[in-house]
């Protein structure tokens, strides 16, 4: 016999997937369906945190469990450091920023190769498709290197965020590594995912042409959200690149 929580979670999943419960529609509370399933909350939480995990249900904090929308991928494009211009562009796609001037600290004066206290500008932004998250941005450059306006004017940071795009001009080089991990408390609460789900994560770190950092980028996806793409060009004996 099979665990209780993965019973409901298994009724729950047929209702969703059978349109029994439509697309964003709101769950009966969580006390109600306690009390529908005669178990506990905690076992019934456990139940919705599978149905969270596999996509199928979104929490919202304050509003409650809803039947999530079919979700529709948008693209990051490796290499140009920037989401795909037909994603970008999408009219439904929007994005809030909050920026800020902090000190470098831990593994940010690594990244950025600036000492420990050094002014950085920040942007923190969140992309969304509707009303669902669908990435966050942290973005960090030396205060020096900052454009003008970027941490004053909401215009030029907005073009900037909504691309995920590169802050300043384009650099001599761009190193991106890319993984799939757990999200941290504040990302899964961010993006509104389960803390089980992976995430992807990739840091950008772009390069000028002395190869001084101008800019270090910490983006993370929800997995089921997003399509990374990297095109590799190959290097000919000549020196010359070929697609």
């Amino acid at each position: 016999m099979s665990p209780r929580h993965l019973d409901i979670a298994n009724d729950l999943r047929h209702q969703i997937t059978n349109g029994h419960i439509k697309p964003g529609e709101r769950l009966p509370s969580e006390t109600a369906l306690a009390d529908r399933y005669k178990v506990s909350t905690v076992t019934l939480r456990r139940a919705l945190a599978v149905l969270q995990g596999e996509g199928l249900v979104e929490k919202i904090h304050g509003k409650g469990n809803f039947a999530r929308r079919p979700l529709r991928k948008i693209v990051y494009v490796g290499g140009w450091g920037t989401l795909d211009p037909w994603t970008a562009a999408e009219a439904a796609l929007r994005v809030t920023v909050r920026s800020s001037t902090v000190q470098a600290h831990g593994h940010l004066t690594a990244l950025l190769k600036v000492p420990t206290g050094s002014p950085l500008a920040e942007l923190r932004c969140v992309t969304y498709a509707g009303d669902s998250p669908h990435g966050l941005a942290r973005i960090y450059t030396p205060r020096d290197l900052a454009p003008v306006g970027v941490l004053d004017d909401e215009s030029s940071r907005r073009e900037a965020a909504r691309r995920f795009g590169l802050l300043g001009l384009p650099p001599a080089a761009v190193q991106e590594t890319a993984c799939a991990r757990p999200p941290t408390p504040d990302e899964a609460s961010t993006l509104r995912t389960h803390s089980a789900a992976p995430v992807l994560a990739i840091t950008r770190v772009p390069t000028d042409s002395t190869g001084r950092v101008v800019e270090a980028a910490l983006l993370v996806f929800p997995g089921d959200r997003v399509d990374a793409v990297f095109t590799t060009r190959h290097v000919t004996d000549k020196g010359q690149t070929q697609p």
